[in-house]
């Protein structure tokens, strides 16, 4: 499909700057635009290449300001990535419109509630008292778990598991190998060191609009509660979150991020890959943790952290610059100290 800039601009509410008529069909990075294609500048470390590229449209914010003649049409916009983001939605809604039906080999008990123009694929085995909402895709070799929950629009991709009595809103998306409401890490030691499970009897809670990566692990709640994502959490692959956690509306996390058990997190929170908290903190509203760092103790106004353990991000910077000049420091105490020997053994001879 084509569309002018004069299209996408009424669409986005933005403005045209140069040829309205020109037409693109695709997507390219600013760096390797072509002809008929689309591209944005957000980040000002990539400004050169819209001097030079090749594509047909370029989407920029408002604000921009070009050092010299661009010669290419632009599109003025409040916010050039959020643009971007509803234009490949629409792409995405265009070229991969939603199924509907439920394929011959997917395994549905009668008593199941499946709403209406939902999806489900081969293979795909549905519990006991499962609701499923309106427009849901569960893709094949799906398993639903007995008594749960599944609210609206919600994809569920291949290879995704949903451990029993478990809720999920609308909205949300869980791609492949997620798995959901599996047991919690507990385990008692007896007197002889023996260590015996402590059953895992409580459930996961997913709110409204939250997207869940690839082999990401959310363990279900010990007995009372929920392990709970709220509204608009946005999660990346690899991820662990223990029993009884808490993330904060519109906090996200990349890889590898590790949450230990009955921590609470605020909202709009920000965790850089392989960044961890231990069990039983708080974790305050607007906390940006830097990859790798590791949270030990609670947290109350918006701040950024850095190192294991963390500290705030200009703490950390400040201490750095002395610990890669810890081994000349060492030597330097060691000469001192040599010195002041040296001096104490003279004094003594005198």
């Amino acid at each position: 499909m084509e569309f002018t800039a004069q299209q996408i601009a009424e669409f986005l509410q933005g403005k045209v700057e140069g040829d309205g008529t020109v037409k693109v069909s695709s997507f390219s990075k600013i760096e390797a635009g072509v002809p008929g294609t689309l591209t944005f500048l957000s980040n000002p470390k990539y400004e050169e290449y819209i001097y030079k590229t090749k594509a047909s449209v370029v989407l920029v914010n408002d604000s921009f300001s070009p050092k010299q003649a661009i010669p290419t049409t632009l599109i003025r916009v409040k916010n050039s990535y959020s643009a971007l983001a509803a234009l490949l939605e629409l792409a995405d809604t265009v070229m991969n419109p939603k199924k509907k039906g439920i394929d011959s080999l997917a395994v549905i008990p009668e008593n199941a509630v499946i709403g209406e123009d939902a999806y489900i694929g081969a293979y795909a085995v549905i519990g006991e008292n499962v609701k499923i909402g309106k427009g849901v895709q569960i893709y094949p070799q799906v398993y639903v778990g007995d008594n749960v929950v599944i609210g609206d629009n919600v994809t569920l991709y291949s290879g995704v598991k949903v451990y029993k009595n478990c809720v999920i809103g609308n909205n949300v998306i869980i791609h492949s190998g997620a798995v959901i409401g599996s047991d919690g890490f507990g385990f008692a030691p007896d007197e002889k060191g023996i260590y015996h499970k402590i059953p895992q009897l409580g459930n996961v809670v997913i709110e409204d609009d939250v997207e869940i990566g690839s082999n990401t692990c959310i363990d279900r709640s010990s007995m009372d509660g929920h392990t709970t994502l709220k509204k608009g959490v946005k999660l990346d692959n690899l991820i662990q979150i223990a029993h009884n956690v808490t993330v904060g509306e519109n906090t996200v996390m990349a890889a590898q991020v590790g949450i230990a058990g009955s921590t609470e997190i605020g909202k709009r929170c920000m965790f850089g890959g392989q960044s961890g908290i231990v069990g039983h903190l708080r974790i305050g509203d607007g906390t940006i943790m830097a990859a790798r760092a590791a949270m030990m103790k609670n947290t109350t106004e918006p701040c950024s952290w850095e190192g294991a353990p963390a500290l705030p991000s200009a703490q950390f910077k400040r201490s750095f610059i002395h610990f890669k000049d810890l081994p000349n420091i060492v030597k330097e105490m060691r000469d001192l100290k040599n010195e002041i020997a040296e001096l104490k053994k003279q004094l003594k001879k005198d």
